[in-house]
């Protein structure tokens, strides 16, 4: 190990064998994108085979995006160069990248919902093909890759496994070379991953290259022939991912080892905090999942983290639970005993519990407002006592909030630029700690969690989750919403399944595996298992 904490060990895993030979499909030589004086690119070199799969790894902020989007045309490089199949090229545009044979599948979804498969394929397709034409070569390649679609189908009425297929297929029927997917299993049962790992194997037989960029490092060494590691914008390794671990490529990608989490104390139960008895709550928007007959009960000293695919109705769970979005009877809802159904965001707050929201940017944070702000915003009534002084409700010691602030920082090992900066200048996974670490400041009777970890490296992710450990062994009941599984093993004391807005009944996390999870997730209800008894309903 050398001094700054990089593997000297994980370079040396580069072969001949496992190098890339002279002919590689893309090459880029010292690639650099400035934005102002920060180098979020600084000179990379990387070099893809035909017929690869390849993986990019790196924290948030490491510059993966940065460099995708320069292959993709999104971006310009400040310097550097790009050849592709041995020829230097410029990419100004996507619709240039697809021409040249580069297609992109980014986290997040296009699509529009109100139309069918088929016209969203259009849409990025060139105007003079018929409509009629597109789909049914939507619906053969679809079924020749193992990722059947129906071409006439409305994007609305279908999962999001599917609606990533569009996605796929929508690429591969402009006949790329080179593939980038990025966190392409993010919202995918562990079924439907293995079946796109199927696909993404015929595309590497048939010569056709993949650029994956995943934080699930598991799948990395199952999949990927070779790996490029960022950090802080420049490579710092490369390795044959098959002959490292997980923990080995968490090294490389994060410069130290990542602390491994302890697992929660599953003995350490006492009274039920949070309560849902029959909650069944109506589609607020067309496109939106009913809540349908929905009950839990979470203890002191318990994780019950709720896993599903996206779109299952986790994001409406969370509104009834935090009360972005109060529901008709009183007592569906009940915090410590008393009956909040009805009741809003500030009121459940004032009775112990806390809530962080899957959205970082405008829900649980105001991105043009500094730290400081945010925290203000984010206390109830009584919880601002200690930041306001002067015999006037409208005077903020400022001093206490940036101390608060400060503390919460150095608690959750928050890395940013200044003292108090605004919170769009942090990265996202430095975001999410800071507004994990607001919540638990408070030390919340009851902390509801959606997707704690989206989108989040390694490291931050590994402290995100020993804090709400340790949150539920300090007596708290807390409510991890989560679509990563490994995640869900990593902190659970219980697990339940949301599918199409049901929720299971909880089982112990030593009880289930990830086939019966994927089931689950997947819409199979089961009853309520025999090893179930004495657990608070």
């Amino acid at each position: 190990m050398k001094k700054d904490g990089s593997a000297e060990r994980n370079e040396g895993n580069v072969s001949s064998s496992n190098a890339p030979s002279s002919g590689a499909l893309l090459s880029v030589q010292k690639l650099t994108k400035h934005f102002g004086s920060f180098a979020a690119c600084n000179e990379i070199d990387l070099e893809i085979a035909p017929g690869e799969i390849h993986a990019l790894l790196g924290e948030n902020g490491a510059g993966k995006s940065t460099l995708v989007k320069m292959l993709f045309g999104v971006l310009e490089p400040t310097a550097g160069h790009i050849l592709w199949e041995g020829k230097p090229v410029t990419i100004g545009s996507p619709g240039e990248a697809r021409n040249l044979g580069v297609g992109m599948v980014f986290q997040h979804f296009s699509l529009f919902e109100a139309l069918t498969v088929a016209e969203n394929i259009a849409l990025s397709l060139a105007d003079t093909i018929p409509i009629g034409k597109i789909a049914e070569e939507a619906r053969t390649l679809s079924r020749a890759y193992g990722l059947p679609l129906d071409p006439h189908a409305h994007v609305a009425d279908l999962s999001v496994g599917e609606r990533q297929r569009i996605e796929i297929v929508r690429a591969l029927l402009q006949n790329p070379k080179l593939i980038i997917l990025d966190e392409p299993t993010s919202v995918l049962t562990p079924q439907e991953a293995d079946k796109l790992f199927e696909t993404l194997f015929k595309l590497k037989a048939e010569g056709r290259s993949v650029l994956y960029i995943s934080h699930r490092l598991e799948e990395v060494q199952r999949i990927c022939d070779r790996a490029t590691v960022l950090r802080h914008g420049k490579v710092t390794g490369a390795c044959d991912p098959k002959q490292e671990t997980p923990a080995s490529l968490a090294r490389m990608m994060v410069g130290s080892d990542v602390a491994a989490v302890t697992h929660p104390d599953r003995g350490n139960k006492g009274e039920v905090q949070l309560a849902v008895t029959g909650l069944s709550v109506s589609a607020r928007t067309p496109f939106a999942m009913p809540l349908k007959d929905v009950s839990l009960a979470v203890r002191s000293g318990e994780i019950l983290a709720i896993a599903g695919v996206a779109g299952n109705g986790q994001s409406e769970l969370f509104d009834a639970l935090s009360g972005e979005y109060p529901v008709a009877e009183p007592n569906a809802v009940m915090i410590r005993a008393k009956p909040v159904g009805t009741l809003g965001i500030t009121a459940r707050r004032l009775l112990g519990a806390g809530f962080v929201p899957e959205e970082r940017h405008g829900h649980a944070a105001v991105s043009a407002m500094k730290l400081s702000d945010n925290l203000v915003l984010a206390r109830s009534q009584s919880d601002r006592k200690s930041f306001l002084g002067g015999g006037f409700l409208g005077v903020i010691k400022h001093g206490a909030v940036k101390a608060a602030a400060r503390r919460i920082s150095e608690a959750m090992d928050v890395r940013k630029s200044g003292d108090d900066p605004a919170a769009g200048s942090l990265s996202g996974g430095n975001l999410q700690k800071f507004i994990v670490g607001r919540e638990l400041d408070r030390q919340p009777a009851v902390l509801v969690v959606n997707q704690p970890t989206w989108g989040v490296d390694a490291g931050a992710a590994s402290r995100i989750r020993q804090a709400l450990v340790d949150l539920a062994r300090a007596g708290s009941a807390v409510v991890v919403i989560s679509q990563d599984l490994d995640e869900i093993f990593e902190v659970a004391t219980e697990i339940a399944v949301i599918s199409e807005g049901r929720l299971s009944p909880p089982f112990p996390s030593g009880e289930l595996t990830r086939e019966k999870i994927g089931l689950l997730m997947g819409g199979l209800h089961e009853s309520k298992p025999a090893a179930e008894a004495g657990h608070a309903h």
